[in-house]
């Protein structure tokens, strides 16, 4: 690592896609499909993000609870939202991901949001040992 002063500007994928709170899931689905990601950030109506939504949290909250994708919403769906700053150090982000049991972390500058964390982003910056102690450390409990 350079120095240990990474920060999330440097790890994140940049152009990180938003779908509306009042898009449904179908689509949200098809816009993960079309961007190659697993999660996106949900915007309310003046582009502020208000949450994320993950792929598994539309096969588990939506498909296996018996609710039809087309009908329900990523605002229904959308989950707390846990960010970071641009500026946030790598390892501040980690920590947060790691508390927060998220593979995904949305980098935020002022209400806009302008990147994302993702486990593969982070593969390519950490040392073996302390991305194996990520991995342990958000899926371990499971």
């Amino acid at each position: 690592m350079t120095g240990g002063h990474e920060t999330a500007r440097d790890v994140m994928s940049t152009g990180a896609e938003c779908i509306g709170a009042h898009e449904t899931l179908d689509r949200a689905a098809q816009m993960m499909r079309s961007h190659g990601v697993g999660a996106l950030p949900v915007c309310g109506p003046d582009e502020r993000v208000t949450g994320i939504i993950t792929d598994r949290d539309i096969v588990v909250k939506c498909v296996a609870a018996g609710h039809d994708p087309a009908r329900v919403t990523a605002g229904e769906l959308a989950t707390g939202l846990v960010w970071v700053t641009a500026d946030t150090s790598v390892q501040e982000a980690l920590t947060r991901m790691e508390e927060h049991r998220i593979k995904r972390l949305p980098v935020m500058d002022g209400d806009r949001i302008v990147g994302m964390i993702s486990e593969a982003d982070l593969a390519k910056h950490l040392p073996d040992d302390q991305l194996a102690e990520f991995v342990h450390r958000v899926y371990g409990h499971d």
